[in-house]
């Protein structure tokens, strides 16, 4: 009977091992928007409760010595001790200290991207990799996640019908764009630093993980059987397949699931998740990414009055009072604007909902602009309900779990009427 208990208490611990690591909560932190870490860290506690990983992002590399370099020495390195001392109240919640995640360099970057300078020579490498594991040790973090900022891909150019066929058949014969010149040892270089980096953090019992950032090819830049192998898991940001700064004239779905007509099926998750499902066994590794925030077009008189995608647009939206970036509204941002007050005008005029039945493609919401042209909106968003679909999505595939991009796009007040963080805790309940 004793030896029975004792297989059973076994089997519980290793069972509950397998459920966490087999459906991940990782919950993004972008701090560049923190002012007050105090206040932060009290409105991101009730939270952490669903969260298995909290990714703090996100710290630079130093252009000049290529060893880690935090943006703010003042009240940035409090908000570290202060983020990683939540694991005191959470005591199953793991902290990891992410670098790049495209707030280092810009995407348009005309000099050398110091990213690539450090794969390419050992002793940036490894001035890297020496800071890496003193950030870690003496801030408390639980290992490193690199978000790192390989070139972009170009934005695309969008056709429809025989223009389209046309332009395909011409791209046969016609050479894309170059993203990098040095992209194949690149690729061979980001693996031996990834080899490198996984010695020197597991000789502090420290994880290392990877998000691989929008409009980043993997098969330019990642050898993805072998980097696989280093990693404890990887992140894929399925979502911004368009964005308002590289799409301004027009406005679609950002994170669709499945490909839609006359579009690139690369602009799907499920494009992008079955990629790396081929080429690797690691499918528990695999956790995809859903944003907590939306993209917003400008709508003018060009765009018609149904508001379905694709659109013409004119641009970015204006910024929201929370994000202060064109183009970018969080979830409050935008539930805010589902009212039914038909009396407000100009930009306090509510936006139509546009649910998606098939659970296929996504939400959008939009407002036509008006007799002048003006205060025109298309926003291409996740809600709760959406974020809970993708969530079984990723269930479904029996994938490693579901990252949220970001906590702090998320209603952490609650002023949408759906409780605090709704987006997360719709995400996890499907886990």
């Amino acid at each position: 009977m004793e030896k029975f208990k004792i297989i059973t208490i076994i089997f519980m611990v290793f069972g509950q091992i397998y459920a966490i690591q087999g459906a991940n909560m990782v919950c993004y932190l972008d701090t560049s928007r923190i002012t007050d870490a105090n206040r932060a860290i009290a409105d991101l506690d009730p939270a952490m409760q669903f969260c298995n990983f909290l990714i703090y992002g996100y710290v630079r590399i130093n252009s000049e010595s290529f060893q880690l370099q935090n943006p703010d020495r003042g009240m940035n390195y409090d908000l570290f001790h202060a983020v990683t001392a939540l694991k005191r109240k959470h005591a199953h919640l793991r902290v990891l200290l992410s670098v790049g995640g495209d707030q280092d360099i810009p995407s348009d970057l005309e000099e050398p991207n110091k990213y690539l300078m450090l794969l390419e020579n050992i002793a940036h490498r490894n001035a890297f990799i020496n800071s890496a594991q003193e950030f870690v040790s003496n801030y408390g973090f639980d290992g490193l996640d690199l978000a790192w900022q390989f070139p972009k891909n170009y934005p695309k150019e969008y056709h429809s019908g025989l223009k389209k066929a046309w332009n395909r058949f011409k791209g046969w014969f016609k050479s894309k764009k170059i993203v990098d010149e040095k992209a194949e040892e690149h690729k061979e270089q980001f693996v031996t630093f990834v080899r490198e980096l996984k010695q020197a953090m597991t000789s502090k019992r420290a994880m290392l993980t990877m998000t691989v950032l929008p409009h980043v090819s993997a098969e330019l830049f990642i050898d993805i059987p072998q980097v696989m192998a280093y990693l404890d898991f990887v992140t894929l940001s399925t979502f911004d397949f368009l964005t308002p700064d590289r799409d301004p004239k027009m406005a679609d779905y950002t994170s669709s699931i499945y490909e839609l007509y006359e579009r690139d099926p690369a602009q799907s998750i499920d494009y992008n998740i079955q990629y790396w499902l081929n080429n690797t066994m690691a499918v528990d590794k695999i956790v995809m990414g859903i944003p907590a925030y939306g993209r917003a077009w400008v709508m003018d008189k060009d765009s018609g009055l149904t508001g379905f995608p694709p659109i013409k647009a004119a641009g970015p939206a204006p910024a929201g009072n929370q994000t202060k970036v064109a183009g970018l509204l969080s979830w409050p941002e935008i539930c805010l604007r589902f009212h039914k007050n038909r009396e407000l005008e100009g930009d306090a005029a509510p936006v139509f909902k546009v649910g998606d039945p098939t659970k296929r493609f996504g939400t959008y919401a939009y407002r036509d602009a008006n007799e002048n042209g003006e205060f025109g909106l298309w926003i291409s968003f996740d809600d709760p309900a959406t974020a809970a679909n993708k969530a079984s999505y990723a269930q479904v595939r029996d994938l490693g779990g579901v990252a949220l991009f970001d906590l702090s796009m998320d209603d952490k007040l609650g002023i949408c009427g759906e409780g605090k963080f709704p987006i997360l805790r719709s995400i996890k309940f499907k886990l």
